[in-house]
């Protein structure tokens, strides 16, 4: 490795880490696990205030509900007494969460980490199929669902290890009248509230059964002996096999990363006094981490929104509260931009936003600092980084960009001989520090492919300027970002091949002026099955198979496919085919 070149990197950060008044040493945790670190910022700011609101889950139509910071200790510890007091599950034993963005969520993956138990994080819009493999993967003893989607639940209790299940719903924690108001709602005008015929504990009784045995044991004994070292959370990835891989992160991970946020993002807060906007699902690790814990040690107010999409969900929450601070994807700023609403009446305490999830386009960055008159800065991660590994400083001149490593954080450019690059030149992004997983979960070949000797090597290809900033070149060879999630062409291939009137199938991603891509399949048909393949089947089949952001918006019937010599189908060439066609460039 070229040592000098490295050395030369590191010079040109801690350069910028001056210029924009970041500490370049990471502060070590305060705390061994990530339990510690929740009760204590809870207690802290309850003492400050036993009223203080730590979330607001808001509706379309402005109803809300609020938990402050001691209710958020006390009910989470119930919640603890209820996994281990009433379930008799032990430390380490996975619990799956099923919940958007909602109150019940803190409650509960707070309770898990506090009862020692391991998070599994899991998508509420997954088919039965998914949630299956995920469930069986993991190994999860318990299941914490939205009613909405309970009607999966036969099928899957039936295929997978899962004891014992714990149904929340959006409103859970709001005052009895707009709680009535929107679950009739709900019910009668939306028939989104499925019968639930599976043996179930609603949360509020398992809250209630938890706290009782609190005075018997308390929620502390389960939660002062965790290590840092110990797993707290199994995030779920694609792979490039299609193959659904769970990172291993631990305590020391997530605390490290929070840290490296702040220490990024410090400078524009003030301890007790911010306001988050949570669009982004707290169920994705950039709004897990940077939302529910980051925030939560600045004691800010975290203002929950349960869907997104459409954007206009996000109008009451904007014009009814403080928001000093967004977190977001490409597209979350982009349709906001296209609101007439918004471009009336942006929010006015706003001080920054933060980009990630996938690239943020140079227009709507622009455009967003115009309109809003705030910086807006991008960061880059991954799952398996817990997710920051680089960020821009929200001081100084704007950049567009990844930015320059966290505090805590090395990075190395390199080419296709193994060598470091030079300035300017591509290479593979790898990370090193604090926040890279322990492994992927009962997966030694997967580990051992993308860790060595403590570095991750991600598939990204950067390159770094003369100031030592990092930009995007080229994104992991064949995988489709869809509005900020991963879709792995493997998996979609696989659903449609399990049709018989497909003989083959592959895709690839196209651009898309909404999700920034979309996911295009291209088939043969079958000649044992002549005539018979329809796009329109084709749609179907994958809506009953995958979640609706992985189903291709475009199908294309082709009478074979691009292979090489040994029979691989070139994806490359059906996107470059595709980028052609829609008058796009190539990337």
């Amino acid at each position: 490795m070229n040592t000098t070149h490295a050395n030369h990197s590191h010079a040109l950060w801690q350069k910028a880490y001056q210029e924009a008044g970041i500490v370049p040493q990471l502060k070590a945790p305060e705390y061994s696990n990530l339990a510690a670190l929740v009760h204590d910022m809870c207690l802290r700011y309850a003492q400050q205030d036993p009223k203080k609101k730590a979330y607001t889950c808001v509706v379309p139509n402005g109803m809300n509900g609020n938990l402050t910071f001691k209710q958020v200790d006390e009910m989470s510890d119930a919640f603890t007494g209820y996994l281990r007091g009433v379930l008799g599950l032990q430390a380490g034993d996975r619990v799956a969460v099923q919940l958007p963005n909602s109150l019940s969520y803190p409650i509960v993956a707070f309770g898990i980490m506090k009862a020692g138990c391991v998070l599994v994080n899991t998508n509420p819009l997954y088919t039965e199929s998914e949630m299956i493999h995920q469930f069986n993967d993991s190994g999860a003893k318990a299941l914490v669902i939205i009613d909405m989607f309970a009607n999966k639940l036969p099928e899957v209790l039936a295929k997978t290890q899962i004891k014992h299940v714990v149904v929340a719903d959006v409103t859970a924690f709001f005052p009895a009248v707009p709680r009535r108001v929107i679950r009739l709602v709900q019910k009668v005008w939306n028939r989104v509230l499925p019968s639930i015929t599976v043996p179930h504990e609603r949360i509020a009784s398992a809250l209630k059964k938890g706290a009782a045995t609190l005075a018997q044991t308390p929620a502390k004994t389960y939660w002062e002996h965790i290590g840092p070292d110990e797993m707290a959370v199994l995030q779920y990835t694609g792979g490039t096999t299609g193959v659904s891989k769970g990172a291993v992160l631990t305590h020391s991970n997530l605390l490290n990363n929070v840290n490296q946020m702040l220490a990024m993002g410090g400078t524009h807060m003030q301890i007790g006094t911010e306001c988050v906007l949570t669009a982004l699902p707290i169920y994705h690790i950039f709004a897990f981490t940077a939302n529910l814990l980051g925030f939560l040690v600045i004691g800010a107010r975290n203002i929950l929104i349960p869907s997104p999409r459409p954007v206009q969900n996000l109008q009451r929450a904007i014009e009814n509260y403080p928001v000093t601070w967004m977190t977001g994807v490409n597209t979350l700023y982009n349709a906001l931009l296209n609101e007439e609403w918004f471009l009336a009446y942006p929010p006015k305490h706003l001080k920054a936003s933060i980009a990630g999830g996938t690239a943020l386009h140079l227009a709507v960055a622009q455009r967003w600092r115009e309109v809003t008159k705030t910086p807006i800065a991008e960061g880059y991660g991954l799952t398996e980084t817990s997710p920051v590994a680089t960020f821009n400083p929200l001081s100084g001149k704007p950049r567009n960009g990844i930015g320059i490593p966290t505090p805590g954080t090395d990075v190395r450019l390199v080419g296709e001989d193994g060598q470091l690059v030079g300035i300017g030149e591509p290479g593979e992004i790898q990370v090193k520090g604090p926040q890279v997983m322990k492994a992927y979960w009962q997966q030694d070949q997967e580990t051992a492919k993308v860790l060595h000797d403590g570095w991750l090597a991600t598939g990204d290809v950067a390159m770094m300027d003369e100031e030592g900033y990092l930009r995007i070149v080229d994104r992991k060879k064949d995988m489709i970002l869809v509005s900020g999630f991963n879709v792995y062409p493997n998996e979609v291939e696989d659903v449609i091949a399990q049709m018989d009137a497909v003989l083959e199938v592959a895709v690839v991603g196209v651009p898309d002026p909404v999700s920034g891509e979309a996911v295009r399949a291209y088939v043969v048909p079958n000649p044992e099955h002549d005539g018979e393949l329809k796009t329109a089947d084709v749609i179907a089949h994958c809506k009953s198979q995958l979640t609706n952001y992985k189903v291709p918006h475009q199908v294309l019937i082709r009478h074979d496919l691009p292979k090489t010599p040994i029979g691989k189908v070139l994806r490359k060439t059906l996107r470059a085919e595709a980028l052609a066609e829609m008058g796009a460039p190539r990337q």
